[in-house]
């Protein structure tokens, strides 16, 4: 019988030739991560102590400071000094700082590789997906577990297969799928579940794209969210200065999935999730057209090259609504950079967008960009949960960068349709 990528993984990883889902491993870390937020000061440095135990592997664990960065208070400081002394202290060889958000420097530093298992303080650590891994999110006490043996133990999970057809409509994009597939599933339909996404659609998408994918899998519950392995995903990791050769890991064609959704991408229209949850999602054609005060761009979800370069052609020449602010911050420092030095950046400031420092701080209600209470925003980010980005009081709608600068435009949700 043949296995997903994932079962493939799994087995690789515990030494075994194949594995079940259900079956329990003991599965080999290729690399550990942890952030500033749920990194070593919570638990995992004390009972680091405790236990008198050292890091298995200091060139295996990734520490990045990313969520308080760059602090909004001295408690924030203090917490992003703590995470830098604990890594020196610790000779940990990949520390990373004000460089945004850790799931997208984990993918430009080479530290997620097709075939491989990587394991995060951090829920959306299953973006890794994208790149053929089995990525996914664990807490404080299974950190301190990899961080001492290099192992974790997992439960084999099964794997949905969801699958696109066809050609995305130029008013949409991969954070329209996602919102679509996580309204169709339901917010626990993937619990301790691979989500698979493949199909023609997949395979013609750019790796920003993917990641957009494998990143919101777990609004859905889901452990992982490979995609298999192709030339996009050696194209990505050559131009991150990663040598190869790579694995190619995909689903045989006898594996076994749970469930397989299948979805005609053709006649997606742009989605938006409406408050207080992900998967209260309908079309933008479905909601009151209500004014907005805030939209951000942004984020390990929505704020990567492609989601700012397609802001900019929608705001290229217009204004942002006198009574909407616009808060842009790329998802890391090299898009950024690259960003900058086309002009990206400056035609979104023009418009009226306030460019921000690479930074998770708005997207979980931090800093750089809080609601206050009775305000609305559409945001490019992957929860719109109470309270999520900032007052208990406030509403966010997800939605993707096309739509999102489109209600810029227009100080209130908007359909891109009506600008393209």
């Amino acid at each position: 019988m043949g296995m997903t990528i994932a079962e493939k993984i799994l087995a690789a990883a515990s030494g075994r030739q194949s594995v079940r889902p259900g079956e329990i491993v003991m599965a080999s870390v290729d690399k550990a991560m942890m952030d500033d937020i749920l990194g070593p000061r919570v638990e995992i440095a004390d009972r680091m102590e405790e236990l008198g135990a050292k890091v298995w592997d200091t060139e295996k664990v990734v520490i990045i400071a990313d969520h308080y960065t760059p602090p909004a208070n001295a408690k924030q400081a203090a917490i992003v000094k703590f995470t830098q002394e604990w890594a020196q202290n610790n000779n940990i060889k990949n520390y990373y700082a004000f460089v945004g958000p850790c799931h997208q420097v984990m993918a430009e530093k080479g530290h997620v590789l097709p075939g491989t298992v990587v394991m995060g303080t951090d829920s959306h650590t299953c973006m890794g997906g994208a790149l053929g891994a089995f990525a996914s999110g664990i807490g404080s006490t299974e950190m301190v577990g990899i961080l001492t043996m290099g192992q974790i133990w997992l439960r084999v999970p099964e794997t949905i297969q969801v699958r696109w057809e066809g050609e995305l409509p130029n008013s949409t994009m991969a954070k329209d799928m996602s919102l679509f597939t996580i309204g169709r599933i339901g917010h626990a339909g993937a619990t301790y579940k691979c989500v698979e996404y493949t199909g023609t659609t997949i395979a013609a998408m750019s790796m920003d794209e993917r990641f957009c994918l494998s990143n919101m899998a777990v609004e859905m519950g889901a452990k992982a969210a490979p995609i298999a392995t192709d030339a996009t995903t050696e194209t990505f990791l050559r131009e991150c200065g990663v040598a190869g050769p790579f694995r190619q890991i995909s689903s045989d064609a006898e594996a076994v999935f749970c469930a397989v959704h299948s979805f005609n991408a053709n006649s997606l229209e742009p989605m938006l999730a409406c408050p207080h949850e992900v998967d209260n999602v309908c079309g933008i054609r479905e909601v009151e057209q209500r004014a907005i005060d805030q939209v951000y761009i942004g984020s390990c979800t929505g704020g990567r090259y492609t989601d700012l370069a397609a802001a900019a052609k929608l705001l290229r020449g217009k204004k942002v609504h006198s009574k909407c602010r616009l808060l842009v911050s790329p998802a890391s420092k090299s898009i950024w950079e690259r960003a900058a030095r086309d002009g990206t950046l400056l035609t979104l400031s023009e418009a009226g967008a306030v460019i921000l420092a690479p930074t998770c701080g708005v997207c979980v209600g931090l800093h750089s960009g809080v609601l206050a209470d009775g305000e609305v925003c559409v945001s490019t980010t992957n929860r719109n949960f109470i309270g999520r980005l900032g007052s208990r009081k406030a509403e966010t709608y997800l939605a993707s960068p096309l739509t999102a600068a489109a209600s810029a435009i227009a100080g209130r949700l908007a359909d891109p349709r009506e600008l393209l």
